[in-house]
C-alpha cells in the first residue's frame, strides 16, 4: 500500500524549511509520494519550495507531486502532478506535458497524474477522458483538515470507488495507522493523509 504525504504547512503554522523537514522526515519513515499542496505560494516560491522538497528527499525512493501546477512540476523536475476536481482533463495535461517535455532538461520519462474525485460520477468522467495515472478519492472519515458538515464518504463508497476503477485508487480523508487495514480491504491502493505525517 502506498503512502501519500499531503503537505499543508498553514493548517499547521510551518516555514517552508519547516516543511521541507517534514517531508524529508516523511520521505524517510515510509511516505511513497511527497504531494506539495500549497495553494497560497506566489509562482517563485512555490517553485523554490518544489525544489527544496526534492532535494531533500533524494535518495529515500520517494516521489514528489505538485497539486495543480504542472508548469511548476515541470520547471522543478517533479515525479508528476496531482489535479483538484475541477482542473482540466488529465488527458489534456498529458498532452500539454508531451509538448513540452522534450524542452524542458528535467522532465521524468514517466511523469505521473493523479486526479481528486469523490463520487462514481467523477470516477467515470474521469476515466473516460483517459491520462490518469491513479485516482485519489474522498473524504473517507471525518477529517480535522475538513469542516465539521464536511460530506464523509465511508469505507462502503470507498469499495465501490475502488470496484469502479480500473486504476488505483488512493484513500485520503481521516486517515491513521489503526484504518490502514480497512482502507486496504476496500481494495484501495494507498492512502494520502496531511495530518498523520505533519
Amino acid at each position: 500500500m502506498t503512502r501519500h504525504f499531503v503537505t499543508d504547512r498553514v493548517r499547521f503554522g510551518l516555514t517552508p524549511a519547516a516543511l521541507v523537514d517534514r517531508a524529508a522526515r516523511a520521505a524517510r519513515v515510509g511516505a511513497d509520494m511527497i504531494q506539495v499542496r500549497e495553494r497560497d505560494l506566489a509562482d517563485a516560491a512555490l517553485l523554490d519550495l518544489v525544489k527544496a522538497v526534492i532535494g531533500a528527499v533524494a535518495g529515500t525512493g520517494a516521489r514528489v507531486l505538485v497539486n495543480d501546477r504542472v508548469d511548476v512540476a515541470l520547471a522543478a523536475g517533479a515525479a508528476g502532478v496531482h489535479l483538484r476536481g475541477d482542473s482540466p482533463p488529465a488527458s489534456r495535461v498529458r498532452a500539454a506535458f508531451a509538448a513540452v517535455a522534450a524542452t524542458a532538461a528535467k522532465a521524468p520519462s514517466d511523469f505521473l497524474i493523479g486526479r481528486s474525485v469523490h463520487t462514481i460520477d467523477e470516477i467515470d468522467a474521469a476515466i473516460a477522458a483517459g491520462g490518469c495515472d491513479y485516482l485519489m478519492f474522498g473524504t473517507v472519515f471525518p477529517s480535522a483538515g475538513k469542516r465539521a458538515d464536511h460530506p464523509v464518504a465511508g469505507l462502503d463508497a470507498l469499495a465501490r470507488a475502488c470496484a469502479r476503477s480500473p486504476l488505483p485508487v488512493i484513500a485520503i480523508g481521516g486517515m491513521t495507522p489503526d484504518r490502514e487495514a480497512d482502507v486496504a480491504r476496500a481494495g484501495a491502493a494507498g492512502l494520502a493523509a496531511v495530518g498523520w505525517f505533519m
